[in-house]
């Protein structure tokens, strides 16, 4: 079974934790963890890029000249593609981008994202996180104790206000709760530091 080190507030080293083999353990699927991570960046596209087509550009409702006799090519519109001012073939319009993989794609996918965590060493468990009041400082003193990267994924069992809102303000810092872990979340940071209130939560709904 993987085990890490166990950390409390003050940086201290205050023993190890071992993880779930079948959560935090298995093979990573990079093809999987990349289709995870390509379809959450379609459903944050907007899809409000919008362009006109040639019925939808003002003007062009008189053919411009008659059909024959005057040497030209033949026109019905001012406003055809092929015009300046005319309208756009094939553009963009408002849909929605976002599809779904399979529930168990999905899943694996996330398992992979946290096994990579734990190959990599990128993975740090805490015994408990909490702040009295939130201070933006404090958080900030928490996190220059222990060993995490430039980008930082806080993971709490459930999200506390003081928390949310002492981490909020930290640059390349993201806190959720447990319930939203997500790939996008786990690639996009460079250390993941997970309560062990939130580890064993994780567990529960994984294992």
């Amino acid at each position: 079974m993987p085990k890490v080190a166990l950390y409390n507030q003050a940086g201290s080293q205050v023993g190890d934790i071992e993880l779930n083999e079948s959560v935090f353990g298995i093979e990573p699927n990079k093809h999987v963890l990349f289709e995870a991570v390509v379809m959450q960046r379609a459903s944050l596209r907007q899809g409000t890029s919008k362009v006109k087509t040639r019925s939808e550009v003002r003007g062009g409702g008189r053919k411009p000249w008659r059909q024959k006799g005057t040497g030209r090519a033949r026109q019905g519109s001012i406003r055809s593609p092929q015009w300046r001012g005319g309208g756009t073939v094939f553009g963009p319009v408002p849909r929605s981008y976002s599809y779904k993989l399979p529930k168990k794609v999905r899943r694996l996918a996330l398992l992979s994202a946290l096994s990579t965590k734990v190959l990599e060493e990128n993975i740090l468990v805490l015994d408990k996180l909490s702040f009295e009041a939130p201070k933006t400082k404090e958080f900030v003193n928490v996190l220059s104790n222990l060993p995490v990267g430039k980008k930082a994924l806080i993971v709490t069992d459930v999200l506390d206000t003081n928390i949310a809102l002492s981490g909020r303000n930290i640059p390349g810092v993201t806190v959720i709760e447990a319930s939203n872990l997500n790939v996008l979340d786990l690639v996009g940071h460079d250390t993941l530091v997970l309560t062990k209130a939130a580890v064993e939560k994780v567990e529960e709904v994984l294992g």
